[in-house]
């Protein structure tokens, strides 16, 4: 273990077991290559916010980065390792599991620049979204604004559902909540089949508090193809009360997954 490196350890629960996003079933992951169901990437991310609440404190909530990659899966019922080393900024950070890395990352204190929410048009999500295709999800796309309401008294039920038990204000929004809604922008804008979330970079701008409605303002900015994957990136603009901004993120996702041959 590298100088000043630390770890936890904990249980990954696949809590989208009946998750519409059927990659997250074991019976579909398995035509598309897996051992089974995969424990969602937001999941994944919210582990990775615990080292830096823990390092920065409470504040990094309001000003912190942060930037996950999902190279493995993360299985249900497995061991996991969550890791961090400081760096000259801030922490590397990991996840393992199985004797694979799993996710890398990093996280800072530093505020990062905004993605300002008037640049976003508001537009409600379509009745019949479109399938997931190139042309729906093409680069300019505005998407539909999600919007959800933060209710305090659920906060620890959620951290206990995906079993983190980091320090966390129990007041306040956590970024891993946060990120759902991101993923809620793709899903509930085009129809898809079985869909991978593949990275996050968040920029935390301020607090969302007990009772607060929270809206997500979304557009492409990317899309291509690899190695017969379809991905694409959105551009994330997450919103508290009167477009007070709260978080930025780009989220990469594979939308169209290549099925093994055979």
């Amino acid at each position: 273990m590298p100088p000043g490196a630390s770890i936890t350890k904990l249980i990954a629960r696949n809590t989208a077991h009946a998750s519409p996003n059927k990659i997250h079933d074991s019976d579909v992951a398995q035509q598309y290559g897996f051992a089974g169901g995969l424990v969602p990437g937001v999941t994944v991310f919210a582990w990775m916010c615990g080292p830096a609440i823990e390092t920065f404190g409470p504040s990094w909530l309001e000003a912190g980065t942060i930037e996950a990659r999902f190279a493995r899966p993360v299985y249900d019922a497995a061991e996991v390792f969550v890791g961090w080393t400081p760096a000259a900024d801030g922490l590397e950070l990991s996840v393992d599991s199985a004797g694979q890395r799993c996710a890398t990352g990093r996280a800072t204190g530093i505020a990062g620049a905004r993605l300002e929410a008037a640049a976003f048009e508001r537009l409600p999500p379509p009745h019949d979204p479109p399938a997931a295709t190139p042309a729906s999800l093409a680069p300019g796309t505005a998407l539909g604004t999600i919007e959800a309401p933060f209710d305090a008294a659920r906060a620890r039920e959620y951290l206990a559902s995906i079993s983190a038990d980091h320090a966390m204000p129990a007041e306040v929004a956590h970024p891993g909540w946060l990120i759902l809604l991101a993923n809620l922008a793709l899903s509930s804008n085009v129809t898809l089949g079985p869909w991978i979330h593949v990275s996050s970079d968040m920029r935390l701008h301020g607090l969302v508090r007990d009772g607060e409605t929270v809206a997500a303002l979304s557009r492409v900015v990317g899309a291509f193809e690899k190695k017969g994957h379809r991905f694409v990136e959105l551009d994330v603009a997450i919103v508290a009360g009167h477009d007070r901004p709260v978080a930025s993120v780009r989220h990469v996702a594979i939308y169209e997954p290549r099925k093994p041959a055979g």
